[in-house]
């Protein structure tokens, strides 16, 4: 059996606080949320060490079995711990749902059921997590498979912004936000409506010069968005985008056309 600590995995000294271990889980929970690392195999695997590890050093009795092991055995505590503690058993009672469902709440990730089921097998043993209840503890007890599981979309309103501002201030963590559209005019010729072709867009707020493909019979008032293209995103999170309102400027021909019918209009006007 690879041996592991768990200190180590959650990068805490032995002596740290309930608090200091609980914000180094939630730091490391969300960095390597399985939602937020889809195309790294190895956070999976990450996620897994740190789950196990929150949940025995957040557990009084666990802790301290855990810590009476490493005096005796130094590197090999682990082996011998997981030797008298299932992983059911080291889950019984950890209040990890909880802390997976404010990023759920928060972000829209999905939320420690979900998560569970996909890093430990679907169909696996009953699991008792705890969490708050009317009579102070209720235990979540599931098994099956993660059909039709699907991420929540985030809490808005000021509800969900106090959760992000909450954990952004006492945990450090940088929370993705994305960034903002941004609105502009683009004028084009009606020989380009015509034909459809590239035209140069030099932004107003940025000066960013970028090439446009304008389709061909598009109309005036119609917006192009050009994804990506937006004010960048904070944190992590993706640019917002561009929409470019059509303006389609009047031909020459036009104008000169105009300008004779008012001449001409202003002559008849003037007749008695």
């Amino acid at each position: 059996m690879t041996q592991k600590d768990y200190y180590e995995i959650l990068g805490v000294d032995r002596k740290a606080p309930d608090k200091t271990i609980k914000d180094a889980y939630r730091k490391l929970a969300f960095k390597y949320h399985p939602d937020r690392n889809k195309d790294d195999p190895d956070a999976a695997v990450r996620m897994k060490e740190i789950n196990e590890s929150y949940a025995v050093l957040s557990d009084p009795p666990k802790k301290k079995e855990y810590d009476a092991l490493r005096e005796t055995y130094g590197s090999s505590a682990y082996g011998q711990f997981r030797q008298t503690y299932s992983e059911q058993d080291i889950f019984r009672g950890s209040d990890i749902h909880q802390i997976f469902e404010e990023f759920s709440k928060a972000f829209g990730l999905r939320g420690f059921d979900e998560v569970f089921r996909d890093t430990y097998g679907s169909g696996y043993k009953t699991f008792e997590f705890r969490k708050p209840g009317a009579f102070g503890r209720v235990f979540i007890n599931y098994s099956g498979s993660n059909e039709g599981l699907h991420p929540k979309p985030p809490l808005g309103g000021n509800f969900g912004r106090l959760i992000k501002y909450a954990l952004k201030k006492k945990l450090g963590i940088e929370i993705p936000e994305r960034g903002k559209n941004l609105d502009d005019i683009i004028t084009i010729s009606s020989a380009l409506v015509l034909t459809g072709g590239k035209i140069r867009y030099i932004g107003r707020k940025n000066a960013r010069e970028l090439i446009v493909t304008i389709p061909q019979g598009v109309k005036a008032g119609q917006r192009i968005r050009l994804k990506g293209m937006g004010e960048k995103g904070k944190g992590g999170g993706e640019p917002g985008d561009l929409y470019l309102k059509i303006r389609i400027k009047s031909s020459l021909l036009k104008k000169t056309g105009t300008i004779v019918k008012k001449f001409l209009s202003s002559l008849g006007s003037g007749k008695k």
